[in-house]
């Protein structure tokens, strides 16, 4: 679980952990699309900088919002490391109102053009991934729930919608199955609840998710959405611009 954020090898390492003043949330207004009742989501959009030890390497502009009767969330993340060439990588996942992932593609965009689309169903993402100058491969992959977290490499807004997946009514540490698409990785995380947190004199609620070798810290509002994101270990941040 440890690439959710990096790897030891260099290149790879930026890759993965360039990977994921406030912005206004979307209101919802009449004439615009109501959000599907009972819904865990807000509608929200803005951008986020990707920070490497206090240093801008990248911006990731995100929107979540309603669509027909669930949720569609989708991110641009844009790197532009030192040193390294610059990438892109889009990710647009479908959902329906509770958080359950109906459908998720993805692009990345470097040296190669490289993408894949899914599709969730009772606990199975069947898999189809498109490598440049290579055949489509096709992997189903189960799960032993078909509420399944993804946590895609460089696209953050994926932890905003985590955010909104936590049952906050119980707190508390709670499981959650996750699936890396990029990596073609499944496993589980765990998000616990942390109280307070502050950073750069403002204050916020927080949340920790764990992997068997990870820990990220989310910062969230009043309405708890995502304003901040760290890896302490890696000494990377994303900010809400």
């Amino acid at each position: 679980m440890r690439n959710l954020i990096f790897r030891r090898n260099s290149f790879v390492f930026f890759s993965l952990l360039l990977c994921t003043a406030l912005a206004s949330a979307l209101l919802v207004h009449a004439g615009q699309k109501k959000a599907p009742a009972g819904s865990v989501f807000v509608a929200d959009k803005g951008k986020f900088k990707i920070l490497l030890d206090g240093k801008s390497i990248g911006r990731e502009e995100f929107e979540i919002a309603p669509s027909g009767g669930g949720w569609v969330a989708k991110g641009t993340t844009r790197l532009t490391p030192e040193g390294s060439s610059s990438a892109t990588v889009t990710g647009t996942l479908t959902l329906q109102p509770d958080g359950e992932p109906i459908a998720y593609e993805w692009t990345s965009q470097s040296a190669k053009t490289n993408g894949a689309h899914i599709l969730f169903a009772n606990g199975v993402a069947k898999m189809t991934l498109q490598l440049q100058g290579a055949r489509p491969f096709e992997q189903d992959l189960t799960f032993n729930s078909p509420h399944i977290v993804v946590l895609d490499n460089n696209l953050y807004y994926q932890y905003a919608v985590l955010a909104h997946v936590y049952d906050w009514s119980r707190r508390g540490t709670q499981t959650f199955s996750v699936l890396i698409p990029q990596e073609l990785t499944p496993g589980t995380i765990a998000v616990d609840w942390v109280g307070d947190v502050s950073a750069e004199d403002k204050s916020y609620e927080g949340l920790k998710v764990v992997t068997s070798d990870l820990e990220v810290i989310l910062y969230l509002d009043s309405n708890h959405r995502l304003m901040r994101l760290e890896v302490p270990s890696s000494k990377a941040a994303i900010v809400r611009e």
